[in-house]
């Protein structure tokens, strides 16, 4: 049975100024295979647009995860996962993509890099060496989208 969506402000649901707002933090696993990337793209759309944010910043959002989990699958390790954080914000949607590596890193001179620094707001590349002899690499990008017509803090 569908529960109709929360209200934000603790009163009775569809009351006027009722507004919906997603949840502040959602974290989504799938395999790190390119068929699961649409998974991720539609979680963060889907996000942004419950959020209020406009056309523009739901389309900017979708291309720059897409982008990212895309790149990140390529490098990433058989049979691992990729993980997206999504932290929703009054102004800005911040999205973390994570997977386990060889070791390389994404090229910041590529074609990919400078269409997801153009469509997201702050871009960075984050990864971790292995604690262990073996282990796998962690890399990661971080980025955040603001609403429009707001400045990222």
């Amino acid at each position: 049975m569908a529960r109709p969506d929360p209200p934000t402000n603790g009163s009775v649901p569809n009351e006027p100024g009722d507004r919906y707002m997603p949840p502040e933090d959602v974290e989504v696993r799938v395999p790190a295979v390119p068929r699961a990337v649409i998974t991720m793209r539609t979680v963060a759309a889907d996000l942004a647009a419950r959020a209020e944010f406009t056309l523009d910043a739901v389309a900017d959002l979708r291309m720059a995860v897409d982008e990212a989990c895309s790149s990140l699958v390529a490098l990433a390790r058989p049979d691992t996962r990729l993980t997206c954080s999504f932290n929703v914000g009054e102004e800005h949607i911040t999205v973390t993509a994570t997977v386990r590596t060889t070791g390389e890193r994404l090229s910041t001179d590529s074609f990919g890099w400078r269409v997801l620094t153009t469509l997201a707001d702050d871009v960075r590349m984050l990864s971790a060496a292995p604690g262990q002899p073996g282990d796998p690499f962690r890399l990661a990008v971080r980025m955040s989208v603001r609403r429009l017509g707001t400045t990222l803090s």
